[in-house]
């Protein structure tokens, strides 16, 4: 997973010219907090009740990582 994330991160930053891009997961998704932290992602904030699951409103950790070549 790692891999095919980098490509699409050096796809988004290179080919499109995106200064930002965003990610969000469950807190308890320690897998997903793993690989977004590997891939360089910064934690911003925590969104409560961010999106309805299941019938069941689910927080989610909000994360980013910014274009190194627009800074």
């Amino acid at each position: 997973m790692a891999k095919v994330c980098q490509v699409a991160i050096e796809y988004a930053f290179k080919e499109l010219d995106l200064n930002r891009i965003m990610a969000n997961y469950m807190p308890v998704n320690t897998r997903s907090a793993d690989l977004l932290n590997r891939l360089g992602f910064s934690q911003e904030g925590l969104a409560r009740k961010y999106l309805k699951i299941n019938g069941v409103w689910e927080d989610h950790v909000l994360t980013s990582k910014l274009n190194p070549e627009n800074s």
